[in-house]
């Protein structure tokens, strides 16, 4: 088990069995504590090129991963679902949709799939459009297997961070949207930096009973002070939702 403290928190990684293995991931972050369960990531091969795609996928094999093989982007497209976990090693030039298209395709699905990019045709408009992207690298064909090796681990390690990062803002969006009504609204004063008097007046109760939302508030959401409850919200992307 491989444990990374980056991130503020505690990311732990357990290598699982090739096939049909089960991943857990756990990650903490300011009092939350949030894991992951999914099925062992694959590497999903997309190019034309019959001997290409063999090549690659056995290179997958050698690092004891599974991989998947697809003649064209459509294919791939009509198989994956948004949520599988691995990354993505595509050529450029293919017939059909190109690889840059389909790496432009999953972003419009909301993927968080790492892609690579294969090519023997670059030119710098090609590569800063992949990079701009989001992809990990590019490669020119003929590529070195170590490069590839090295580009995988770290689409794979990419792709196992966002994962939990999304579990993450995930699980704080389900407590914050587990507060109540007029605990929301507390929360949205609290992190505009109103005082307890201000809110008070606002909502035409006592201080005493915003002490006490505001209490519940920590209590709900695991926050130790107003610092975390706004590091929260802004993490949970919900600052226009309180």
């Amino acid at each position: 088990m491989v444990v990374d403290q980056s991130h503020g928190g505690a990311l732990l990684k357990q290598k699982a069995p090739n096939s049909g293995a089960v991943v857990t991931l756990i990650l903490k972050l300011q009092g939350c504590k949030c894991s992951m369960t999914w099925q062992s990531q694959v590497i999903y091969v997309v190019d034309d090129d019959e001997r290409a795609r063999e090549s690659v996928c056995a290179l997958v094999t050698s690092m004891g991963l599974e991989s998947k093989a697809f003649p064209s982007a459509e294919e791939f497209l009509d198989f994956y679902e948004k949520d599988q976990p691995g990354c993505l090693v595509t050529d450029i030039r293919m017939l059909g949709m190109s690889g840059l298209e389909l790496q432009a395709e999953l972003g419009n699905m909301g993927s968080l799939l790492p892609v690579i990019v294969l090519t023997a045709f670059a030119t710098t408009p090609v590569t800063v459009q992949a990079i701009q992207r989001g992809a990990v690298t590019l490669l020119d064909k003929p590529y070195l297997e170590d490069d590839l090796w090295n580009a995988i681990r770290k689409a794979l390690a990419q792709d196992a961070r966002k994962r939990v990062e999304a579990a993450h803002r995930q699980a704080i969006r389900d407590r914050i949207n587990g507060l109540t009504p007029s605990e929301r609204k507390v929360l949205h004063y609290v992190v505009s930096g109103k005082p307890n008097k201000v809110i008070a007046n606002r909502m035409d109760v006592s201080v005493r009973t915003i002490e006490n939302r505001r209490s519940e508030i920590y209590t709900k959401l695991g926050a130790g002070s107003v610092v975390d409850l706004v590091r929260m919200v802004i993490e949970a992307d919900m600052l226009d939702e309180t």
